[in-house]
């Protein structure tokens, strides 16, 4: 028998894996509470830095709903902090030209979301939900909200939601108006964002290759 529940765990959690893809567009459709705590639960159950910080309060969750008085607030708040990074890349640019090779895709896709003028995932979602991880040392919280938002991607994907992977949220940390939103101490917590909700469309699972063709086996 326990042969084969594990068989069935391992096909539906590679099923899960395949299956998961960024989703940027969603229906107003707003999910439901238990969801929403199903996939912050699952966040919660993800790695941490224990050797880093002391205490159990160590992770904090947010959930922001799309058109709450809170969306309204941190709305402007993440777009200036991403027209300042496209103005100060965009100069760095024009100084370095390594820079300006390396960037190029990035400094033009932030341009096209300040034409745009909001960023896709923040109030275009029914959920949109903050993570915050506390600083320690070594600094390794931002690995520590990577484990966290992978296990909430895959949970969302196993409910049937969309999820989008926000990460100019982690450049807020000290922005000092944006953390005391949470009331947070400004410069002690890293942050991470993801927008859920039920997908426009569906996409196909992701194309990656065989393991074999990316595996060296050492002597």
């Amino acid at each position: 028998m326990c042969s084969v529940d594990n068989t069935l765990k391992n096909q539906m959690l590679d099923e899960i894996i395949a299956e998961r893809r960024s989703y940027r567009a969603f229906t107003d459709e707003m999910i439901s509470d238990e969801a929403t705590l199903g996939i912050i639960s699952a966040g919660l159950h993800a790695p941490y830095a224990g050797a880093a910080v002391s205490g159990d309060e160590y992770r904090k969750f947010f959930v922001i709903r799309k058109n709450s008085e809170t969306m309204k607030t941190i709305q402007p708040l993440l777009f200036n902090e991403l027209k300042g990074m496209s103005e100060n890349l965009e100069k760095a640019a024009t100084r370095d030209p390594e820079i300006s090779k390396q960037a190029a895709g990035f400094i033009k896709r932030l341009s096209m979301i300040k034409k745009m003028g909001t960023i896709p995932g923040v109030g275009t979602a029914p959920v949109f939900i903050i993570i915050s991880e506390k600083k320690g040392f070594p600094p390794v919280e931002q690995a520590s909200l990577a484990h966290c938002l992978e296990n909430m991607w895959l949970k969302a994907t196993a409910l049937g939601l969309g999820f989008q992977l926000v990460s100019l949220v982690s450049q807020m940390d000290n922005v000092d108006e944006f953390s005391q939103i949470f009331h947070l101490q400004p410069g002690e917590w890293a942050f991470m964002g993801c927008a859920i909700g039920y997908p426009a469309e569906k996409l196909p699972a992701s194309i990656r290759p065989h393991a074999r063709d990316v595996t060296t086996w050492l002597p």
